[in-house]
């Protein structure tokens, strides 16, 4: 499949007063249309610059290298007009929190028919019936009369799902949804996702997924890229990944999420990884996982940054050990 996104070799630096922070540090991956590439990671693991990477919405200090080609155009030397006649119509975003992303100060009908008028000349009329189209694609009932309404007279669900609406306004190829479901009950998270599901096979977005949960990865994504300090360490197909991690890294948050199998009462606890991410001021060298890894060796896993080994039918992982860990089962079993 021909990749709507190919992110090669990026890396994003920010200065700071006690040094250069690498967020992001050779990363590679690409998106076709209508697929969803999960991004999984610890907090601090450079996933939200990397989206942000994308849009051209990091800060002017940040230093940025590598290559972001959406299609035929390379991000990271078009200028800025050629970005913001991508940004909100070819590529779009579904932020974090709903709640400060949107305008208290205006109505939703308003803020969605505003990324409409910057990218379409549309008269007021056919703006006014493509927002009610929007708001009713994502579950919004009453669009006519809640598009009059705002922001703070939404429930947190249906403030997710008016951000959604006004990020597939322009039905864009590209959607990029930054922890689209955080802070919301599992019933409403279902219908967040089943949103995004249902535009994907009306329209092909090819869809790139942060998150912190595993089972939203599990259920709707085609492949996963999992990052750690900054870098991509494994990527697989989703169904591959979770029978058979390869990364010391992956199997430790794989482990960590609880299990229906497992017996419940007595003293079992839930898995967790030992340590702490390392600081990005001063990685250590080496794999920066070597620290917290069980399966590590002195002299080896500690030298030198390990490559991109591949591991199966397009997934690599990047362990000098990789070939010789023991199976999944067995080590989820220590």
């Amino acid at each position: 499949m021909t990749a709507v996104l190919q992110v090669t070799d990026l890396a994003v630096t920010f200065p700071s007063d006690d040094g250069p922070v690498a967020a992001v540090q050779g990363v590679n991956f690409s998106v076709a249309a209508g697929e969803t590439l999960g991004v999984v990671g610890e907090s601090g693991s450079g996933k939200t610059v990397t989206s942000l990477s994308v849009l051209g919405l990091l800060t002017d200090k940040a230093q940025v290298s590598g290559s972001i080609r959406f299609r035929e155009t390379e991000l990271l030397t078009a200028s800025p007009d050629e970005v913001r006649r991508l940004r909100g119509n070819q590529i779009a975003m579904v932020f974090q929190d709903a709640l400060t992303a949107l305008n208290p100060a205006h109505t939703v009908g308003r803020q969605i028919a505003e990324m409409i008028e910057v990218h379409r000349e549309l008269s007021r009329s056919e703006v006014d019936e493509r927002v009610h189209e929007l708001l009713d694609i994502v579950g919004i009932p009453n669009p006519a009369a809640r598009s009059g309404q705002y922001p703070h007279e939404f429930s947190g669900g249906m403030r997710q799902r008016a951000m959604i609406a006004m990020a597939i306004a322009n039905e864009p190829a590209l959607l990029i949804a930054d922890e689209p479901t955080t802070a919301l009950d599992v019933t409403v998270q279902a219908q967040v996702l089943e949103v995004l599901e249902r535009i994907q096979d009306r329209t092909q977005t090819a869809i790139l997924l942060i998150t912190h949960d595993l089972g939203i990865v599990a259920g709707v994504a085609d492949r996963v890229l999992v990052m750690y300090a900054g870098r991509d360490v494994e990527s697989a197909p989703v169904d591959a990944l979770f029978a058979e991690p390869k990364h010391p890294y992956t199997r430790g948050l794989l482990a960590s999420l609880p299990r229906v199998d497992r017996r419940a009462g007595g003293d079992e606890r839930l898995h967790r990884i030992k340590g702490n991410p390392p600081s990005l001021l001063n990685l250590p060298p080496g794999c920066p996982f070597w620290p917290r890894c069980p399966h590590a060796v002195t002299g080896e896993c500690d030298q030198d940054r390990p490559p991109h080994v591949e591991v199966g039918v397009g997934r690599t992982a990047a362990c000098v050990r990789v070939d010789e860990l023991p199976s999944w089962k067995d080590d989820d079993d220590d």
